[in-house]
């Protein structure tokens, strides 16, 4: 091993979505370099590459002064057995940096400016850092409608793009907000056995307690490859899967590993994030449904109109048919918050079962019909109609069912969690609000989406009468350290409000 190269080392440390480098603070390249501790590397061997951030290290049991440890991420990217030779250099300032400066300072910037930012996140010249540097320097109102576009565009042109081969791929997203909103589960069943193709792939929860995919685990495989996807999309006309395995505009999976824990969710990126995947997925015909409510993502009427418009201009531009339904969200929807609950909910109204939660399917009845609405073949008006009759006579339970054999069915237990506490009312009256933020942070201490048996279960929403002692919800957990925390904020502030039916806030919402 010559003096300049170091032997690679696979370092068992999740990154998510950055490669990581390992140096011993007393290797004879770190020092003869003069590397600095967080700074870029370029690590390089038989032509591949890969650019990494640097970590020292003065524990030889981890990185020994010859080695140079990678993380999951890098050690994946860079693709060569553990032990080769590589060469570590000082990496190459993105020269895409001044356009972000430049956008710091108030500039507008153009398509190349962006197209170049998005290509060198994509190729890892980034440092979260620096990410975060370009997300607050277009965060809040700073991109206006053209900037907005071509943002989406660069995101999109990032990674592959799916194609199905037909003229109307239908798809839906909800921007969130809303604890058990798991109407996708509901909707791709009924318009793919209306005949319609529609492929949905989602995302795991970040901040929520469950996602689609986190729910539909529970019933099927949901990490499917390409291939695959096409395959059982063929045969069954839909798909509820992860999108993950996908490289469908990757640079959004590496903005929002940054935004999360900065709590950046502004509306342009929001747009962007959510228009670069859905084209990227192949989707012709889409519907965005924006809940609003008091502690919903979007709390006003006027917010979620502006918020409409940037879609639809976005989406015409882009050349997608996009329509926008605004929703009522001062509540959860449905009666389960977390993966197992969510998903008894779901099953409960593909059943039609009495007991099944009426909010849930007439929302998803209504976002389903207007997606039916799209199929030429049908008028205007009709398409809830056409939804409902596809419910009620079984034929979307059927079209699930199959599903969920043709992703590979899994051994399904809806049982909660085995420690339970409930949660009463301290007096009486008329339940007038739900906090949903509150409800989903209750939901993610318990446990939920990681325990899959964790989260909420809602015995009361808005308008009904309780009595002092009357249970208004039930907290499951697997773990008495998480169902502690999830006890001790209940207890703290339960997220209900009562008080009488004149006091309750009027929905403006209009399907």
């Amino acid at each position: 091993m010559s003096n300049d190269t170091l032997q690679v080392r696979r370092i068992g440390i999740d990154t998510y979505h950055e490669n990581v480098a390992y140096l011993n603070r007393e290797c004879g390249v770190y020092r003869a370099e003069g590397f600095q501790a967080l700074s870029k590397v370029l690590i390089s061997t038989n032509g591949s590459k890969v650019l990494a951030v640097l970590n020292v290290v003065d524990d030889s049991s981890i990185v020994q002064p010859g080695e140079l440890g990678l993380s999951e991420q890098a050690f994946s990217r860079l693709s060569v057995a553990e032990g080769s030779l590589v060469t570590v250099n000082h990496a190459e300032p993105p020269k895409s940096m001044d356009a972000v400066r430049r956008k710091i300072n108030g500039e507008r910037l153009d398509q190349d400016d962006f197209n170049n930012i998005t290509n060198d996140i994509v190729e890892t010249r980034y440092s979260k850092m620096e990410m975060a540097a370009f997300l607050v320097a277009t965060g809040q109102n700073n991109l206006d409608r053209d900037e907005l576009f071509f943002l989406t565009r660069a995101m999109l042109q990032s990674g592959d793009r799916m194609n199905w081969h037909e003229a109307l791929v239908a798809d839906k997203h909800c921007i969130g907000g809303i604890p058990g909103n798991r109407t996708s589960m509901l909707v791709v069943p009924i318009v793919a056995a209306h005949g319609m193709l529609i492929p949905k792939t989602s995302s795991r929860a970040i901040t929520s307690p469950a996602g689609t995919a986190d729910t539909m685990e529970l019933l099927a495989e949901v990490n499917l490859t390409p291939e695959q996807l096409h395959e059982i999309v063929g045969k069954e006309r839909g798909c509820l899967a992860w999108g993950g395995t996908a490289k469908l505009a990757p640079v959004d999976d590496m903005l929002i590993s940054v935004e999360r824990p900065l709590g950046i969710d502004s509306q342009g990126q929001m747009v962007a994030s959510i228009l670069s995947k859905k084209l990227a997925a192949g989707s012709t015909h889409l519907l965005i449904d924006i809940p609003v409510g008091p502690t919903a993502k979007v709390r006003h009427m006027n917010q979620a109109l502006a918020l409409r418009k940037l879609f639809e201009f976005v989406g015409d531009r882009l050349n997608i048919h996009l329509e926008v339904m605004i929703t009522d969200g001062r509540q959860p929807i449905g009666r389960g918050i977390g993966p197992v609950l969510e998903a008894r909910d779901i099953m409960q109204v593909l059943k039609n079962d009495p007991d099944a939660p009426f909010d849930l399917r007439q929302k998803s009845l209504q976002l389903a019909g207007r997606i039916i609405e799209f199929d030429p073949d049908v008028r205007g008006g009709q398409g809830y109609a056409i939804a409902r009759d596809i419910l009620d006579s079984g034929r979307a339970l059927a079209k699930m069912d199959a599903l969920i054999r043709a992703q590979g069915a899994k051994v399904i237990d809806l049982h909660p969690g085995n420690l339970c506490h409930e949660v009463v009312a301290d007096c009486d009256g008329v339940v007038i609000s739900i906090d949903n933020f509150q409800m989903a942070t209750i939901a993610r201490l318990a446990g939920a989406p990681m325990m899959k048996k964790a989260g909420v279960d809602l015995l009361k929403k808005m308008g009904d009468p309780v009595k002092k002692g009357d249970v208004l919800y039930r907290i499951y957990a697997e773990f008495p350290a998480d169902f502690k925390f999830a006890q001790d904020l209940a207890n703290s502030n339960n997220g209900y409000t009562l008080g009488s039916d004149e006091q309750i806030i009027k929905s403006l919402i209009a399907f």
